[in-house]
């Protein structure tokens, strides 16, 4: 019996493997404004997309954090994932907003996002909490941004 709603059916696996993972911005500036957090989610769901994993939940918190709930493959690895997270919405976000460069005094090699970040991997049984506490980030801090996407 297939459980099409728990579990991801691969060619040689099946699997459900689900990451919460949060980074913030470099120095904690506080820099991410409602145009470039509907862009960023943009960005990150193609990302997602491109290489062959989902995020289910994503919100960014008024002090500059970025949680998400992932979804991926076993052969997808969560330090690979993170990483084409973080540098490709990185050098997009300062490409598109130049106006980001200024809040990072390096001229060269500048990083919008802090080296570091949390994960932790998700079982079913606090799934929905987790996908609850990202969803609640805006409104626990007072401030909905009003801006919503959910891939399919």
């Amino acid at each position: 019996m297939r459980d099409e709603e728990r579990f991801t059916y691969g060619r040689t696996s099946v699997y459900n493997l689900n990451y919460h993972i949060i980074w913030r911005t470099k120095y904690r500036n506080q820099v991410i404004n409602p145009a470039i957090s509907a862009r960023l989610k943009d960005i990150l769901y193609d990302i997602a997309a491109e290489y062959g994993f989902t995020i289910s939940h994503l919100e960014v918190g008024l002090d500059d954090h970025i949680h998400l709930m992932v979804s991926a493959p076993p052969k997808l690895s969560v330090t690979n994932i993170v990483r084409w997270l973080k540098g490709t919405s990185a050098r997009l976000l300062f490409l598109e907003f130049p106006e980001l460069k200024k809040s990072y005094w390096k001229k060269e090699d500048r990083h919008l996002w802090a080296p570091s970040y949390f994960v932790e991997s998700i079982g079913t049984t606090n799934e929905h909490a987790i996908a609850k506490y990202i969803d609640d980030q805006r409104r626990k801090e007072g401030q909905p941004d009003g801006i919503e996407r959910h891939q399919n």
